[in-house]
């Protein structure tokens, strides 16, 4: 294959800012920390413990993906963030109840040091919250001001060489794209005048573009997607990337659903529910943020069933998605699926799921892998939107007019092929007819790749 895409050196340290210091990312930073000392295994993590074919089968060569790739060394990540309560992450970790405190105890300096901005925040956009530890200003551009000062200190302070910044904050309201989101002009006289379908992630998305630290949104909310951010990201050529962490249901969704689609087998119902008992439980219990969170979930069967194509099979799903907040569970969310489905000659049958996960272990692992190759990603000189990365997200943000792929597998597929891209190795298509025609076949791209 033609040479390797140039992409600079991981020279020098990365910055990693999360707006949201709370169980996801207090589970992320001391997991990285505890990887470090050896004290723990980032299991869940494809950077870290995935391997990549590169060549024909009977070559053999399936290099760990953090030997193949120039990645960041996890030595040389620096934490920071914003959020309303002003803690240190031991603190929050403690309080999440999700890492052991033996395992909390032994990184515990290193997570005191790592205390949070002050945040921007608006009630009006997650209504179950509220702290005291947050910016003021006269206006929203002044309130993303003051987040471009941040980021230079940080920057400054920690001599840093690149920042990536990860959305890990509550889920805002459901919003739909305004006049003021479809252009930059328009969202900058709308931070000016105090927009109110301006939110607070936006202005964090606005302010990292504006400083280039590429930006990815951790939950279902309208954020760094609207036009006019995304024609920000292009201006600046800076990657983004969303929305919301692929974790627990719709991750066994997304394995599930291409499973019967590719047998052909019909889906008459899918009803899925959850409880957990984590702060995102209680932000979720208002009807605002469920809504924005609900949309994201449902969307996933219709991209991998294509009701449209497939009428008799999938053309009239009854699929229902609750999320219930029962304080008791903390983070260790369940869920449960029923299935109904339609198999040989329009005979019944039904699948049922019992999940008992927990939140944040999954999404620990996602916000590694997606700083890491989003670095990656800037440093090769992509910009704009990821779609390669649709692998960790439940609503996979595309260009306009694309469909998202919510099929794990072909996600999967898209994101090793795009590294083998980047490496110059072979593109792997799994065609191989010359093992069926042999020197009869005189045609390249048939040969297996």
């Amino acid at each position: 294959m033609k040479n390797k895409v140039k992409i600079n050196p991981a020279k020098g340290k990365l910055g990693v800012l999360i707006p949201g210091i709370g169980a996801v990312s207090t589970t992320f930073i001391a997991g990285v920390l505890a990887v470090r000392k050896n004290l723990g295994i980032p299991y869940g993590s494809l950077t870290q413990m995935g391997r990549i074919r590169l060549g024909k089968r009977t070559e053999n060569r399936h290099p760990l993906l953090k030997d193949f790739l120039p990645l960041t060394d996890l030595n040389d990540i620096v934490f920071g963030g914003w959020d309303l309560h002003g803690e240190n992450a031991y603190n929050i970790a403690c309080k999440s109840k999700v890492l052991a405190s033996d395992l909390l105890d032994k990184i515990r300096p290193a997570l005191e040091k790592i205390k949070p901005m002050k945040a921007v925040f608006d009630r009006n956009f997650v209504k179950n919250l509220d702290g005291a530890h947050v910016k003021s200003g006269k206006n929203k551009m002044e309130l993303a001001r003051q987040l471009m000062d941040d980021i230079e200190r940080f920057k400054k302070e920690n001599k840093l060489d690149r920042v990536v910044t990860v959305w890990c904050a509550s889920t805002e309201v459901f919003t739909q794209i305004k006049d003021v989101h479809q252009n930059i002009e328009a969202f900058e006289k709308g931070l000016v005048e105090n927009s109110p379908h301006i939110s607070p992630s936006m202005i964090y998305a606005y302010a990292c573009l504006k400083r280039n630290s590429p930006f990815l949104n951790g939950a279902p909310n309208l954020s760094v997607d609207i036009p006019a951010l995304t024609e920000l990201a292009d201006q600046n050529k800076i990657p983004i990337g969303g929305k919301d962490f692929k974790t627990g249901q719709t991750l066994i969704k997304t394995i599930l659903a291409p499973g019967l689609k590719s047998r052909l087998l019909g889906v008459r119902g899918w009803f899925s529910t959850n409880i957990l008992g984590n702060l995102d439980g209680k932000v979720l219990d208002d009807p605002g943020s469920f809504k924005t969170k609900e949309e994201s979930k449902l969307s996933v069967l219709d991209s991998i069933f294509n009701p449209d194509l497939y009428p008799e099979l999938y053309g009239d799903i009854d699929h229902k998605v609750r999320i219930n907040y029962y304080l008791p569970r903390g983070d260790n969310k369940e869920g449960w699926d029923n299935i109904d489905i339609t198999g040989w000659m329009g005979y019944p049958m039904q699948i049922k799921v019992n999940f008992l996960c927990r939140d944040s272990i999954l999404a620990a692992p996602i916000v590694l892998d997606l700083v890491l190759l989003t670095d990656i990603a800037h440093r090769a000189k992509m910009y704009g939107i990821q779609e390669w990365l649709s692998f960790y997200w439940k609503s996979p943000q595309t260009k306009v007019g694309l469909p998202p792929v919510h099929d794990l597998f072909k996600q999967l597929s898209k994101l090793e092929n795009t590294l083998r891209f980047l490496m110059g190795e072979t593109l792997i298509n799994n065609l191989g007819l010359d093992y069926y025609y042999g020197e009869d076949l005189d045609i390249d791209s048939s040969k297996e790749k």
